[in-house]
């Protein structure tokens, strides 16, 4: 038994009528009949009983009939399941995140963006370091995650940019610096510094040192420490100065003041990495797509 012999069956029990019946499937009346002979030696009993002017259902055909508008209804419904989680409209997808990601307005605005356009697709979130996110990916706890850029190779990863955001420096709030607008980095010459710890943000660690190093000095890091949240809250305690992303200004931690650096402005990039394997997954299309799309928004409107 074949879906389409359920198909002419019931379109003929709603008909109760042949000629009418193929009209509706856009077949001759003809074929519909043979179909339906040999959907009846197939179960071995006839369906319909021939009237001069139409058919009507059998008992057999009667049983037949409610069990084959259910069957048709959930493979209708199961193609349509499958159609949508192949487009990304259905499954899921779970996120990692750096915590500073947040903060930048981008990330939260992807994540209630996407849930908004595929609201079928259970998103879950999750927090770690660039670090333990890229094993995270590999091992497939996570899917894609928002990352800086990594210490190690990103072998069997894919990377998406998603944002390049300025850096600014970081001062305890009662330091003399910060009664300027704007700061030469060379300014920061002999301040100690609370920095990212390399091991687990190569990518801003790395940047930091190399405009330090262009300004024509190498800082003099006091304390190290695996969070920017934790950077900042360091600073407000008055261990040192810092440079960091831009967004971490949203925090409004008191006893920190930002200041943009004069000159080129060095910038923290913002990555989205997913597994290779996995880059034509739909739900990783859709969220790579809108992500790329919103990130591109937020340079222009930036500039």
């Amino acid at each position: 038994m074949e879906l389409r012999h359920l198909r002419y069956f019931v379109a003929v029990a709603e008909q109760r009528h042949f000629t009418r019946a193929a009209r509706v499937l856009g077949i001759g009346q003809p074929p519909l009949s043979q179909q339906i002979q040999q959907l009846e030696r197939e179960i071995g009993t006839a369906l319909f009983r021939r009237l001069p002017r139409g058919v009507a259902l059998t008992p057999a055909g009667d049983a037949l009939f409610d069990d084959a508008r259910r069957i048709l209804r959930e493979a209708d419904q199961a193609t349509e399941r499958a159609r949508r989680v192949g487009r990304g409209e259905q499954g899921r997808i779970r996120v990692g995140m750096i915590n500073s990601a947040p903060f930048h307005p981008l990330v939260p605005r992807v994540i209630r963006e996407f849930r908004r356009r595929y609201p079928e697709v259970a998103l879950s979130l999750e927090e770690r370091t660039t670090p333990g996110l890229a094993a995270a990916v590999r091992n497939e706890t996570v899917d894609v995650a928002f990352v800086r850029p990594l210490l190690d190779s990103a072998e069997g990863l894919g990377t998406e940019p998603v944002l390049d955001e300025p850096l600014v420096v970081a001062l305890p709030s009662g330091h003399p610096l910060a009664r300027r607008k704007r700061l030469e980095l060379l300014a920061l010459s002999l301040e100690p510094f609370v920095l990212f710890s390399r091991a687990v943000g190569a990518g801003l660690h790395d940047e930091i040192i190399q405009a330090c190093h262009s300004a024509g000095f190498r800082p003099r890091v006091v304390q190290e420490a695996s969070q920017v949240t934790s950077i900042v809250n360091l600073v407000a305690s008055g261990l040192g100065v810092s440079i960091v992303p831009a967004s971490m200004q949203q925090m409004h931690i008191e006893g920190v003041t930002y200041r943009e650096i004069r000159s080129e402005t060095p910038k923290a990039r913002l990555n989205l990495i997913y597994r290779q394997s996995d880059r034509d997954s739909p739900q990783i299309l859709n969220l790579r797509r809108l992500a790329r799309q919103l990130g591109q928004q937020a340079e222009d409107g930036s500039r």
